[in-house]
This record gives structure tokens, sequence and C-alpha cells, in this order.
């Protein structure tokens, strides 16, 4: 349920906000849900290496 639930809040938050954003906006956007989740992670103790996790360094254009 809870996985679902935030499944629908990230396609959301994709679909919606992301699609009319400049690209500064977008990178902003993603640095924040990816510390969410690295404070997510390290409050259930779960070490997930950076490959697995899906990050990757978001590059100047």
């Amino acid at each position: 349920m809870l996985l679902g639930l935030a499944y629908l809040g990230v396609t959301n938050a994709f679909a919606v906000r992301l699609l009319p954003m400049s690209n500064r906006d977008k990178d902003v956007e993603i640095l924040a849900l990816r510390h969410q989740i690295a404070v997510l992670e390290r409050d259930l103790g779960k070490e997930i290496p950076p490959a697995a996790s899906g990050s990757s360094t978001i590059h100047k254009s």
C-alpha cells in the first residue's frame, strides 16, 4: 500500500511538476528527492550502493 502510494506520488511529480520546469529547476528537484531517499534509507538502516540506488552525477550543460 505504502509503496504504491509512493510510486503514484513520484510519477505525479514527474508528470505534473517536472515537465514545465527549466533544466536547472529539474536538477534541483532531483537533488532534493535524492536527499529525501538518502535520509529515509539512513532512518531504515539500509546500506544501498550508489550504483544500485540509481544515483549518478548531474553534468552541467
